[in-house]
């Protein structure tokens, strides 16, 4: 087993793994803030955080054909331009962070994040690249965490766009994201075979709940089921943060 994981934990992850992706393929967003929030309920997520992004991007190879035409790339350009220039200091960061801060530093952006989604918050207008470039800073600021996609979710969301283009922007920026990530990951040696065995072992897993998700975006209000991951999220948030002034 991956990491030397016990087959109930390995099991448990299954199952979020299973819902996190069912989520992705529905908004486009939210997979391994899911994931990532539930496994530090279990265990140490930092050597999981590699995972996720590797899972990320075989999710994109699903649903890239049906996105295309759909994406905002001038914004995906602006975020991840930003989010270039703040992962080498985060991610230095959070690797020098112990077990227990980095459960705790997940669930704490989880659950602030989650109630700036929540609060439904909007912007009247467009905001421009500097703007943009700015969230795109703060999206990698916290990405070493995992979690970088929850800004850009609430940015965009925040403005006026259409579901279709909001979950296709969402899903290319955060692929973008993983693959400036992973490097710097490997560079501080979170990297490992573990990595990529974890990854072929969840690609069935993410291929069935990215289809379903696929199949219910097409049939229900998008609104309604990103309300329903945000408050995924807060749960999840404010688990982890008894666990961690619980140990």
């Amino acid at each position: 087993m991956p990491f030397d994981l016990p087959l109930a934990t390995a099991a448990a992850l299954a199952c979020a793994l299973l819902a996190a992706a069912f989520v992705r393929g529905y908004s486009g967003f939210g997979f391994s803030a899911i994931f990532i929030a539930f496994a530090a309920l279990l265990t140490n997520p930092l050597p999981l955080i590699p995972v996720v992004f590797l899972c990320e991007i075989l999710m994109t190879v699903f649903q890239a054909r049906g996105i295309r035409g759909q994406v905002d790339w001038r914004r995906v350009s602006a975020l991840l331009a930003g989010a270039a220039i703040a992962l080498p200091f985060a991610v230095t960061l959070v690797l020098s962070l112990g077990d227990a801060n980095v459960r705790l530093t997940v669930s704490l952006i989880v659950g602030i994040m989650a109630l700036v989604l929540l609060s439904g918050w909007t912007l009247q207008r467009r905001i421009g690249a500097p703007g943009t470039l700015g969230v795109g800073l703060l999206s990698g600021a916290i990405n070493s965490a995992g979690v970088g996609g929850l800004p850009v979710a609430a940015f965009l969301s925040a403005q006026p766009m259409q579901a279709a283009t909001f979950r296709a922007t969402m899903i290319i920026y955060l692929t973008g994201l993983d693959l400036l990530t992973l490097p710097l990951m490997a560079l501080g040696g979170i990297v490992s075979w573990d990595t990529a065995l974890a990854a072929l072992l969840c690609f069935p897993i993410l291929a069935c709940g990215v289809w379903l998700g696929g199949r219910r975006f097409l049939s229900t209000p998008p609104a309604t089921f990103r309300k329903f991951a945000v408050l995924l999220l807060l749960i999840l948030a404010g688990l982890g943060l008894i666990r961690a002034m619980l140990s």
